[in-house]
């Protein structure tokens, strides 16, 4: 028998994973994820969902919907990722993660099919969430993609509802170089007269969404055709205006459909999203005097929302804490920050770090103030102790150094 680490030390020793190795671990096909849930039992036909796909906010909607619908008295699944601090993050009920004797056990029943099967770690932690779900009865589970749609291990279910948040550039060596193509990607979560909900469109995604929709006979909102009042949430990044309406967006669909969802509900549900999920990392208030931020942006679409809200803060000197993954471009993420400000590079600890050495050679002329480390926690604490009580850190450039510090 093993214990729970070191049953998660043998699924990161023995299945690729995406987030630590990078394109190796990338499974472009759903035959893996439809044989081990057929081998299951078909658990994902066991429970009703909501699909959500998007280049950024699909985590955030994922938790607001989550906490909406538990708010409402539902037992909810939710499944995200990549996770921050414990592989269990991906696998929740009602907010909390699955049990670690759960996820003991089914690596120890199921070991000869997943090393037969060559499953990639998403392939088995979404197989795992969907067992769990199944298992716990849940009223509704919330789906939120790995990378992409349409080839993406989640997307065997049939959903009650899709959403797809907004495209942006990211991942581009699987998903396509251009905004349309990736939009294509994302669309292929659609499916036959299920209605798919738009959280954001350009020029060359709209069309995209709306010919896919079409053919699969699917209901189409965009919710930027809609008005909803801006209510009050717990995820205080001003990029979840757009995420909130998105989420109400969704909501008026389910209700439709017969999920008996109040007005209060709605409202508790936005201002106890952490509360009832325990979503980190979204402009996520680490300390006070100076004030300390942290946050998962990590592409341009999502770094354009982080230096808005940068530049409506107020602060007298602005420390940035920032690491970031070998398949990066370093040089056009940090065009996203103010060069005058006093920025601590360093590595996060995965083997798909962007490593100092390589850092160093890289970094513009522009940016004078800069200093290097090996570690995120030698980073963090050098800006703690240069900063002042009305200055701002912001600790970012990659999901992995936010992990290390929330």
């Amino acid at each position: 028998m093993k214990t729970y680490q070191e049953t998660i030390d043998w699924l990161f020793t023995n299945l690729p994973m995406f987030q630590r190795v990078g394109a190796s671990a990338m499974k472009a096909d759903l035959t893996n994820i439809t044989a081990l849930c057929e081998y299951l039992g078909n658990p994902q036909k066991k429970f009703k969902s909501i699909h959500v796909a998007g280049t950024n906010g699909k985590g955030s909607t994922s938790h607001m919907l989550a906490s909406i619908f538990q708010e409402a008295g539902y037992k909810t699944g939710l499944t995200t990722s990549p996770h921050l601090k414990d592989f269990r993050e991906r696998i929740r009920v009602n907010g909390i993660m699955a049990d670690e004797s759960f996820v003991i056990d089914f690596v120890e029943k199921h070991e000869e099919k997943i090393i037969n099967q060559k499953a990639s770690f998403f392939e088995i932690a979404i197989a795992m969430a969907f067992e769990y779900f199944a298992q716990q009865e849940v009223d509704i589970a919330i789906i939120e993609t790995g990378l992409g749609g349409r080839l993406d291990s989640t997307n065997i279910i049939l959903p009650e509802l899709a959403v797809i948040t907004n495209i942006g550039l990211d991942h581009t060596q699987f998903l396509g170089d251009t905004l349309d193509k990736i939009a294509f990607e994302k669309a292929g979560i659609i499916k036959p007269d299920t209605p798919v909900v738009i959280g954001e469109t350009t020029s060359e995604t709209k069309p995209v969404f709306t010919e896919v929709a079409k053919n699969r006979n699917a209901e189409i909102i965009f919710v930027e055709d809609k008005f909803f009042q801006d209510l009050p949430s717990d995820l205080k990044g001003t990029y979840q205006i757009k995420n909130k309406r998105t989420v109400l967006s969704a909501i008026e669909q389910m209700q439709k459909k017969g999920w008996k969802i109040s007005d209060n509900n709605i409202k508790a549900g936005l201002l106890n999203v952490i509360k009832n999920t325990n979503l980190r990392g979204r402009w996520d208030v680490l300390g006070h005097d100076p004030l300390i931020i942290a946050d998962t942006a990590h592409n341009p679409h999502g770094l354009v929302e982080v230096a808005k809200q940068l530049n409506e803060q107020s602060y007298n000197q602005l420390h940035l804490v920032l690491g970031f993954v070998n398949d990066k471009d370093v040089t056009s993420i940090l065009n996203f920050f103010p060069k005058k400000a006093t920025y601590y590079f360093c590595e996060p600890d995965v083997p798909r770090k962007y490593s100092i050495d390589e850092l160093y050679k890289i970094i513009p002329e522009e940016i004078k103030d800069k200093h290097f480390f090996d570690s995120v926690y030698k980073a963090l604490n050098a800006a703690k102790n240069n900063a002042k009580t009305h200055d701002l850190i912001y600790i970012g450039g990659s999901t992995f150094v936010v992990a290390e510090v929330v």
